[in-house]
């Protein structure tokens, strides 16, 4: 079964940059679709940014587009979240979460997505 674990949160002044970590293991990494997702307190789960297992998708929350940027490495079986010019509003709990192998579909939906990690905090202080 697939495992995740996140890593790289912590506390960053607005305006700062963190890189998030998410480190896959149980199957095959580079057949499934990866994503981040985040919680803000007292909110619902939204999605912040996908890539397909292919590498050639990768769609963006408008809200965090140009901010930051996803990526994989397959060879690490990991798949990053760069965050740069952070925000206060960026603050939540941010998860890593796997697709189905060979998955294709929206990449958006909490739906879309079967395996998910413990979260890791990401606070930003303004």
């Amino acid at each position: 079964q697939v495992q995740l674990v996140e890593s790289g949160g912590g506390l960053v002044q607005a305006g700062g940059s963190l890189r998030l970590s998410c480190a896959f293991s149980g199957r095959t990494f580079s057949s499934y679709s990866m994503a981040w997702f985040r919680q803000g307190q007292g909110k619902e789960r939204e999605f912040v940014a996908s890539i397909r297992w292919s590498g050639d998708i990768a769609p963006y929350a408008d809200s965090v587009r140009g901010r930051f940027t996803i990526s994989r490495v397959n060879a690490k079986n990991t798949v990053y979240l760069q965050m740069n010019s952070l925000k206060p509003e960026d603050t939540a709990v941010y998860y890593c979460a796997a697709s189905v192998p060979y998955y294709s579909g929206t990449y958006r939906a909490q739906t879309d997505f079967v395996s998910w990690g413990q979260g890791t905090q990401v606070t930003v202080s303004s």
